[in-house]
């Protein structure tokens, strides 16, 4: 893990850190959902991440855009994604400790922020996305079961998920909007950036000197 990190650790660690984060944001979201559907109906606008709302003094919104529900209006969809995050989040807490994980939701946090001034909004997905790729490099040979039928590893899913993310940055119109879908996974870029960097450029040159060693066979 990053030096930097591990100095942050080491300096405010014991005294750091927000203690059950995860049931703090998943039991926000299950306020705001419950309030939508009691009739709130404008609650979700008062709490969205948007510049033109913060420069007018509504500086909740800079905190209060992470408890946006966002897996549709289905009840039954809504719980299970709530389960889900819980379960992955409550994982990366005990594998970091509190300093850690709150860390890493900050600086994704930050990151919706920078999004947000440079497009004008921003939103919580990415944020949440950046949660189960952390668990898929932690744990990557971890089984779920797909359509709770087919097991499968949690590299595998994360690699689809990647690739889909990947996919909605390239298909995004404007360098800015790009940017903000980047900024949005600061939290893994900080933590794991540096780590698939050095591991993708260990892989190329493997795939070098294998493409290489055939060459030379095949050219003999």
């Amino acid at each position: 893990m990053q030096s930097w990190l591990q100095k942050l650790e080491y300096k405010y660690g014991r005294r750091g850190g927000i203690p059950n984060l995860m049931i703090i944001l998943i039991a926000g979201q299950l306020l705001m959902y419950v309030a939508y559907n009691l009739g709130m109906y404008n609650l979700l606008g008062m709490i969205s991440l948007t510049r033109s709302g913060v420069l007018h003094g509504q500086v909740w919104r800079l905190i209060t855009f992470v408890f946006m529900p966002s897996s549709g209006s289905n009840p039954l969809f809504f719980l299970l994604y709530l389960y889900c995050e819980y379960w992955i989040g409550m994982a990366l807490e005990r594998a970091w400790g509190n300093f850690r994980f709150t860390v890493y939701v900050a600086a994704g946090i930050v990151g919706a922020w920078l999004a947000c001034l440079l497009t004008g909004w921003s939103d919580n997905l990415g944020i949440y996305y950046s949660l189960f790729f952390a668990f898929a490099c932690l744990y990557p040979e971890q089984q779920l079961l797909l359509f709770f039928v087919i097991p499968i590893k949690v590299k595998w899913i994360g690699l689809f998920s990647g690739a889909l993310y990947l996919l909605q940055i390239l298909t995004m119109p404007g360098l800015l909007n790009k940017l903000s879908l980047v900024l949005a996974l600061s939290g893994f870029l900080l933590f794991f950036g540096q780590d698939l960097w050095h591991d993708g450029i260990n892989s190329y040159r493997n795939y070098k000197r294998r493409r290489d060693w055939q060459n030379q066979w095949k050219n003999r």
